[in-house]
């Protein structure tokens, strides 16, 4: 009896853990990233706005956002700990680099979980 207990305790266990991994839905940059990205960041990035002169960085597409800036590439498809624009986003930079600048409203976690979970998965072009 307690060998099936245990058993029982065991294959739950395994269940319980397969469906915590899998809680983090997939992400889609057209459906979930790009919407924040165009309330975010479409006033400074995209046809001549000052972050665009400034940095060459251009979200108007996902090459533009995946070619990064003029100082390099700001994501790392599956690493968004060091993805220069989660570190921007998080203001992990100095105060003066965060974006958005100024009194713009800044993302919200979840905006940028959202963010982080699809340059986890790799971010995609989907």
């Amino acid at each position: 009896m307690q060998n099936s207990i245990r058993l029982l305790v065991s294959v739950l266990s395994v269940f319980t853990l397969l469906s915590a991994c899998s809680s983090t839905e997939k992400a889609s940059y057209s459906q979930n990233v790009k919407p924040i990205l165009d309330k975010h960041c479409a006033e400074c990035h995209l046809d001549g706005g000052a972050g665009l002169i400034k940095s060459g960085f251009n979200i108007g597409s996902y090459q533009g956002l995946m070619t990064g800036t003029k100082f390099g590439p700001v994501i790392t498809a599956g690493d968004s700990l060091s993805s220069t624009l989660v570190v921007l986003v998080e203001g992990r930079a100095d105060p003066s680099l965060r974006m958005p600048h100024g009194d713009r409203e800044q993302l919200s976690k979840q905006e940028i979980k959202t963010i982080r979970d699809w340059i986890d998965q790799g971010a995609m072009n989907n």
